[in-house]
């Protein structure tokens, strides 16, 4: 079965979740939603997901979590659930 990719967002400075980008894709990231448990929300910092870090979608696994991620010269994976923890602009000049 072939799964369709999610449409890229239209407006490069509409903030949305990390896990609504596409492999391939490229963002900035803007922080953590106001609603992340804090141990999470420092644990993300400390892998390198922070302000103004531009991050790239590498792969997602098969049946669609986790996804891999480029931040800051490594790839991370994370699963879904801590991706829409992170805010970002996606990137139209990159």
């Amino acid at each position: 079965m072939l799964r369709q990719r999610p449409a890229a967002p239209k407006q490069s400075g509409a903030t949305i979740k990390l896990a609504q980008l596409a492999p391939g894709q490229q963002a900035t990231i803007v922080g953590t939603v106001p609603d992340a448990a804090p141990p999470v929300a420092g644990r993300l910092w400390q892998l390198g997901f922070r302000p103004a870090t531009h991050v790239d979608v590498i792969r997602r696994a098969p049946l669609g979590d986790p996804t891999i991620y480029r931040v800051q010269d490594t790839e991370l994976c994370l699963r879904r659930r801590e991706a829409r923890l992170i805010e970002v602009v996606f990137d139209t000049d990159r």
